[in-house]
């Protein structure tokens, strides 16, 4: 089953993703467990962390260099946002 559409994705501090759900849904992922080797250490940049965006009609998003996280992670694993 697809998880909801993510309308808007903003890069906070710590490393956190807040995602806007279409659902009305706003969660908050902690990406700092993803961040190691080589391909995902770029992530540790803020300003390219800050390069986050939706992708897949807005099941998944994506940094510029290819990076992604798979959309059920993103949607499980998230918390909402109080």
């Amino acid at each position: 089953m697809l998880q909801p559409k993510i309308l808007q994705v903003c890069p906070l501090s710590d490393k956190m993703l807040c995602l806007h759900y279409e659902t009305g849904e706003i969660k908050l992922f902690d990406v700092k467990p993803y961040i190691h080797g080589s391909f995902f250490g770029m992530l540790e940049d803020e300003k390219y962390f800050r390069t986050v965006h939706i992708v897949m009609d807005g099941y998944g998003i994506e940094w510029a260099e290819g990076q992604d996280i798979a959309p059920h992670e993103l949607y499980e694993l998230s918390i909402p946002k109080e």
